[in-house]
Order: C-alpha cells, then structure tokens, then sequence
C-alpha cells in the first residue's frame, strides 16, 4: 500500500494567552503569562488558588445560541477553535464529499463544569432529582467531536481519544494514520478542556500536584528551575486540519507542515508519576523518529511536555538525553506551559499548533520563569527561557505524557 503524505492546513485556538492563533503566537513570543487568580469560583479556601483562565470568550463569535445553550463549556473550546481552524484551511463542503472528512477530538476530563452544576443542584436541592435534560449530552466526552461534526456535516469517522495529557497528541496521531492509510482525505482534530472547577482544582491541589504561589501566579509555572513546586491549571482548545498532501494541493490550499511521525508507547510503571529514568517517553520519541526516517541530530526544536513538577520535569530531560545525547548541537528546547499553563487533555494540540508556528515563522517561544535550572538537569542541553529565538527551524517534535503512563510524539516537518 501507498502511504499518503500527511500536511497541515489550518489552525484553530482559545488559550489563556488569546483567543485565535495569532493572538496566541504573538503573546507566546513576547513570553506573556496567562497565569492569575482564579475568578470562576471563590478559590480562597483551596490551597491553590490560581490558573491560567481564558480572558474574554465570547463564543457567540462561531456559535449560535442554541449550541451554546446545549454544549458544556469544553464543547463550546472545541467548536471555537475547530471553527477558526475550519475557515482558516480554506475547505469548500461543497466540493468534498461529507464522508471523506472526520473529527478526531480529545479531552481529559469531558463536561465538568456540567458535572459538578447538575450534582451540586441535585444535593443543594433536598436531592430532587430535577437534572437537566441536557445533563449527559453536555458530560460525555464524545459530544464536542460530535458536534465539529454536526457544525460542518462532517460524516467521516468521528470519536473521541482519552489519555489524560498526552490526549491531543493521541487523537492528532489517529488522524494522521487514518490519512496516511486512505481512510480519510481530511480530519478536524486537536482537543479541549475546562478544568477550572471546584472539583478539579481541589482534587489536582490534594495530589500535591499543584504550585501553591498564590502571590505571585505568573512566575508560578517555571519548568526545569530548581524552585519548580507543581504545575498551573490551565483551560482552552486547539484544533489542527490535516490533510491528504495531494489532496490538498489539488484543491490549491496554504499548507503549513507535514506530518511525519508519530508514536505512543506506555510507561507501565505509576498511576500518576512518569517513570523516573524516563523509558516509556524515550522510546516513543524513537519510534516517532523511525517513522519520520529522522536522525536524532536533524531536529531543530522539541517543545517538551515540561510541567513544573519536580519529578516530571526530571524523568523528560533523562528520556530527553537517552535519545539525543546529554549534549545535542542543534536540538533547541522550551516548555512552553510556563506561560499557557498546563490544559491537560488540550496541552498537545495548543503545542503542536506552537511546534507548527514555529517552523512556519521561524521563532522558538521561550519558556519564561526559569531563573536556575536545576543541578540535575545537564547544563548543556540548549532549553531557551526568558526571551524567544530566531532559528530556521526543519523539524520539530511535540513531547506529551498523561496520567496513567501515556506518552504520546508528534514530528513535524518544513514543506
């Protein structure tokens, strides 16, 4: 069988740090953190009591009325973002037959804020079973890669990928597979989340997974600094249209990269904590290279999972290190989470749309807060913090790892 080529052709965000893509290029690259106190519930009993909200969604811009009033708020991220991204790619419906195009979409957690509403009611109200008939549709994961599809009459394959942080990538992966094998000439694809909740918050801060800098939120997040004490929930959507490469040369589309390897492999090891000498996450950035037929040595940029967990962040730089070396000469990092904060089963798609934007514009967004790597940490590897570079970048890979010892690679290459 042919394998088909596999290119990008359209980008879609709603991220703390703005609410389209260039909004959210052009904070990242001037090093912006999204991180403050939280204002969606009164958080002054949680020991956490910050995280990166999006600021400003008004999402009668895409939606109508009554998708908003039928869809929790992860849904509403990921029709905003595959809307920006569906009119970004150029694709007349038209002239494309509904079942050759497929959504492919993930989340972590599903409704939540839909959740958490309809069982405090059901408590608050002497236990009167009075839930809304909206209740399931808004809290099942699988509604927001139903709905792409219903917005676009898209009638290709449509499911939802779970694999906690490392979700996006996972669906982004599906996608390209189902191209790459003729199953399907283009795939809205990416994911969303709404954490910022009560229940969230308070289950993430019991866990000790969480910074307690409640004073200073925007320089909480800081990956690979020695004073890193936990991660910054964060909230939003990122949405990539892939595409069959001639196919969309045929129809005369902007293409913006091509797809070249992915992989996901399984740590095997923890509920939560990644393996400690990374092997799970090396081996799938193994793979990934493999399939792309890609030396270690020729790729330019890695935008790493970096949480600002102590462990985390430690067990990456040694998978890190067992595939390129302690001491790569072209590899550049950043963790870009110092800024974004960490949107869970979202984090993938915003980072690849980073990854992307990166090659296309040739800058590396910096990771900001990261004063003193930690001694652990080997001083050669290249990670950029404060400020972001110019570096004419051919390929880039995205690092995500979930709970549950997911770990998911993208790799991306200059056309």
């Amino acid at each position: 069988m042919n394998e088909k080529r596999v290119v990008i052709t359209g980008l879609g965000a709603v991220t703390p740090l703005g609410n389209s893509v260039e909004e959210f290029w052009n904070n990242a690259i001037l090093g912006q953190s999204g991180a403050s106190k939280i204002t969606k519930f009164d958080p002054s009993l949680f020991k956490t009591q910050f995280a990166c909200e999006i600021n400003d969604f008004e999402p009668q811009k895409y939606l109508e009325r009554n998708e908003i009033r039928k869809s929790d708020l992860f849904t509403q991220y990921a029709l905003y973002a595959a809307s920006e991204a569906f009119e970004d790619s150029g694709i007349d419906m038209d002239k494309i037959s509904p079942f050759d195009v497929g959504v492919i979409w993930g989340t972590g957690q599903g409704g939540m804020n839909t959740f958490e509403n309809e069982v405090k009611e059901y408590a608050l109200n002497n236990k009167n079973p009075r839930f809304n008939p909206f209740f399931v549709p808004k809290l099942i994961a699988n509604m927001a890669s139903g709905m792409i599809s219903m917005k676009f009459n898209l009638m290709g394959i449509n499911y939802t990928t779970v694999s906690a942080c490392a979700t996006s990538n996972s669906a982004i992966m599906d996608a390209y597979n189902y191209i790459k094998f003729g199953k399907a000439k283009i795939f809205v694809t990416g994911g969303s989340e709404a954490p910022i909740t009560e229940a969230s918050i308070g289950g993430f801060s019991s866990m000790k997974a969480m910074s307690k800098r409640n004073d200073h939120p925007e320089i909480a997040s800081r990956p690979f600094d020695k004073e890193r004490d936990g991660f910054v929930m964060g909230e939003g959507a990122g949405a990539v249209i892939l595409e069959d490469f001639e196919h969309a040369k045929q129809r005369g589309a902007k293409i913006y990269a091509e797809v070249v390897g992915a992989s996901m492999t399984a740590d095997a090891y923890h509920m939560t904590a990644t393996h400690p000498d990374g092997l799970g996450a090396a081996k799938a950035m193994e793979l990934a290279l493999q399939e792309a037929q890609i030396n270690p040595q020729e790729v330019d940029y890695l935008n790493t999972h970096a949480t600002s967990t102590p462990v985390g962040d430690l067990s990456e730089v040694k998978a890190i290190s067992k595939v390129y070396g302690s001491a790569p000469e072209n590899l550049v990092l950043s963790a870009t989470k110092s800024m974004t904060g960490h949107l869970l089963g979202a984090a993938g798609a915003i980072e690849s749309i980073l990854c992307i934007k990166a090659i296309t514009d040739g800058v590396i967004p910096p990771t900001i807060n990261t004063d003193h790597i930690s001694d652990e940490i080997p001083q050669s590897l290249n990670i950029i913090t404060q400020k972001a570079i110019s570096k004419n970048i051919e390929i880039a890979m995205n690092n995500t790892f979930g709970f549950g010892g997911h770990n998911a690679i993208t790799v991306f290459k200059k056309m």
